[in-house]
């Protein structure tokens, strides 16, 4: 039975890339034996554009019918002025509340090819992998919260409230010990326990799930730990698991180990079908010139088949074909140095597909 796949390209570069990467995806999946369909819908500027609103129903109930989302990026100066409740990025967060995603996967690869470019030295980031799990729809920015408050003495002030539930830690506790288990076996789980009361509670739920994967050893960091070390030994990492507030600093941290934030993908998941993404935004003054680096949105597209398709081998094709091209010496604009191939958005997508 078919696939399908509702790929939205969005705004700026966002429809570049995302041809590059069904153009792989279509190559992945013919030599797989996968059949997947392709549907074609609209999100954000695009949208705003089309329909006045940047999640229109017809999308809304194109992704909810679908196997995965594949997404570009949204917005641009374009859209500055439209009114605040229907700004492009309002798209983003529709998708996440329709589809219920509620762990973000942010993978940070830095092979030996790249080392260079990373603001740490080459020695020290080379052959970095590291998944980062992040909780997404609980934590500090989902919960109560005062933005004004005057006591008797005339003092203002403003709170926010940390809430996690045991069954939230525990789904996204499942989604890391599921993906170190197609990994190296180890989780580590990023608190402040030593302080927050969410985060021993948030500890002890990771120990009791932890009892149910006997293959994949667990051990926990405080947040503050975490970061340091990512910056001293990225390499010890395997997967790193964290509530919303840490895993939004901390992702961020580890994204520029890369070098480039056009090489580093993302996946929202939950338990239906996922998002997958790019980090980068929709970078409206390269759009339609051919430099946009298309590898973020190629290896979303792995990302796709490994966690919503299940097809592990055909997500290995589409990494390796990457890591292969890389190999050999081709950078988009953003990587270019005088000593490497500079090739246009298309060129790489048509290189990374030959080697699949």
């Amino acid at each position: 039975m078919a696939r399908i796949i509702v790929v939205i390209p969005g705004d700026g570069v966002g429809v570049e890339v995302t041809a590059e990467a069904v153009r792989v995806l279509k190559k992945a999946a013919y030599v797989a034996g996968i059949e997947i369909k392709f549907k074609n819908c609209l999100a954000g500027g695009a949208a705003i554009d089309e329909y006045g609103v940047p999640l229109p129903e017809n999308t809304l109930a194109a992704v909810k019918e679908a196997d995965a989302v594949l997404l570009g990026a949204v917005g641009g100066p374009k859209w500055d002025n439209v009114a605040p409740d229907i700004r492009p990025e309002k798209a983003i967060l529709g998708l996440r509340k329709a589809l219920n995603l509620y762990a973000n996967l942010r993978p940070v690869r830095v092979s030996g090819s790249l080392s260079a470019y990373s603001p740490l030295k080459a020695e020290l980031v080379a052959d970095t992998d590291i998944l980062i799990v992040r909780e997404l729809n609980g934590g500090i920015y989902y919960g109560a919260r005062c933005e004004k408050q005057i006591d008797e003495n005339g003092v203002e002030s403003a709170w926010d409230t940390e809430n996690y539930s045991v069954p939230e830690v525990e789904r996204i506790m499942h989604v890391a010990f599921k993906a170190a288990q197609l990994r190296k076996n180890r989780v580590i789980s990023v608190d402040k326990a030593n302080v927050l009361a969410t985060s021993r509670l948030w500890r002890r739920t990771a120990e009791h799930v932890a009892a149910e994967y006997s293959d994949v050893e667990l051990n926990h960091m405080y947040v503050d730990n975490c970061a340091m070390q990512l910056v001293m030994g990225p390499k010890k990492f395997d997967v790193l698991v964290t509530g919303n507030l840490f895993g939004d600093i901390l992702s961020d941290e580890a994204a520029v180990l890369a070098g480039s934030i056009g090489m580093l993908p993302s996946a929202s998941i939950g338990d239906g079908p996922g998002l997958y993404e790019p980090i980068h935004g929709s970078a409206p003054d390269i759009a339609g010139k051919g430099m946009a680096n298309p590898i973020g949105t190629i290896l979303s597209a792995a990302m796709l088949l490994r966690y919503s398709l299940n097809e592990e081998k055909a997500a290995n094709a589409i990494e390796q074909a990457v890591e292969a091209v890389l190999a050999e010496g081709y950078r988009t604009h953003d990587l270019y140095r005088p000593e490497f191939k500079l090739v246009s958005t298309k060129e790489m997508g048509e290189l990374i597909e030959a080697k699949i």
